[in-house]
C-alpha cells in the first residue's frame, strides 16, 4: 500500500511539472511584438552663477613636524581673521584639507632616503554669493599669509530650476524626433513606453589662481565669473502604429 501511495504521488508531481514552462513559453510566443521607435533628445541651459567658491591654503615647511604645525596654524589663523573682518556673516569658511608629511632627501649614490624635514598644509574653502568680492579676498588672503590657492569656481547655489528646463527642453526635442519618424513612416505615436534621463552637474568655470598669484598685488585681481552650462539628455522609447 505504501509503495502504490509513493507511486501515485510521483505521478502527480510530474503531471504539474511538466505543463507549467509550455504554457509560459506559449503565452510569450503569443505575445504581439510591438514595433517601437527609440529616440533621444539634449539640450543645454546657460545660467549665471550666483555663488563663488575659493579654496585657500596655506603650506608651511620647518626641521620638525611640531614646527611647521606651529607655523601653518599661526598663518593660517591670521588668514581667517582678516577675511572674516572683511566678509562678514554673508561667507561660508570650513576645513577641506590638512596635511602634515616628512620631507625626503634621497642621496645621489642611492640607498635609503633620510627627512630633511617637514610641510604642513591647511586648506580651507569660501563661499560667497558677492561675485565683486571675489577678487579681492584673493588678494586679502595672500597678502595676509596664504601661499596656495588651489581652485576657484563659480556655482549654483540652487540648480535644480535650470536643471528642470534643460530636461523639459531634451523631451520635447526627444518627442518632436519621434512624431516626425512616426509620420516619415506613414505612422503615428501611440503611447511611450520607455523614458531616460540624464544630464550633468553645471559646469564651472575654473580661474588659473596660481597665475594670478604671480600679478601685481598693488591691482586687484580680475575675476570674470562668466556663464555655467547644464546639460540634460531625454531617452525615449515609443510605440507606434495605424
Amino acid at each position: 500500500m505504501t509503495s502504490l501511495k509513493r507511486l501515485a504521488a510521483g505521478f502527480a508531481l510530474a503531471a504539474l511539472a511538466v505543463p507549467i514552462p509550455a504554457v509560459h513559453a506559449q503565452d510569450a510566443a503569443d505575445k504581439p511584438v510591438r514595433p517601437t521607435i527609440r529616440v533621444s533628445g539634449e539640450s543645454t541651459v546657460q545660467a549665471k552663477p550666483d555663488q563663488a567658491e575659493i579654496e585657500i591654503g596655506v603650506v608651511t615647511q620647518a626641521s620638525t613636524g611640531q614646527a611647521a604645525a606651529a607655523q601653518n596654524a599661526q598663518k593660517q589663523d591670521a588668514v581667517l581673521a582678516e577675511m572674516r573682518k572683511v566678509l562678514g556673516p554673508r561667507a561660508e569658511i570650513k576645513t577641506i584639507g590638512y596635511s602634515l608629511s616628512p620631507n625626503y632627501r634621497y642621496p645621489k649614490e642611492g640607498g635609503q632616503p633620510t627627512i630633511s624635514g617637514y610641510t604642513a598644509s591647511n586648506v580651507v574653502q569660501v563661499k560667497t554669493p558677492d561675485l565683486a568680492q571675489v577678487g579681492r579676498i584673493i588678494d586679502l588672503a595672500t597678502q595676509s599669509g596664504a601661499n596656495n590657492v588651489q581652485a576657484l569656481r563659480f556655482t549654483l547655489k540652487d540648480d535644480q530650476p535650470v536643471r528642470n528646463q534643460a530636461l523639459r527642453e531634451a523631451a520635447l526635442q526627444a518627442k518632436g524626433k519621434a512624431e516626425a519618424l512616426a509620420s516619415a513612416l506613414g505612422v503615428k505615436v501611440v503611447r511611450i513606453l520607455q523614458v531616460e534621463e540624464g544630464g550633468q552637474t553645471p559646469r564651472p568655470m575654473f580661474a588659473e589662481a596660481r597665475q594670478m598669484l604671480l600679478k601685481d598685488q598693488a591691482a586687484t585681481t580680475p575675476v570674470e565669473p562668466g556663464m555655467l552650462e547644464v546639460q540634460a539628455f531625454v531617452s525615449l522609447a515609443v510605440e507606434i502604429g495605424r
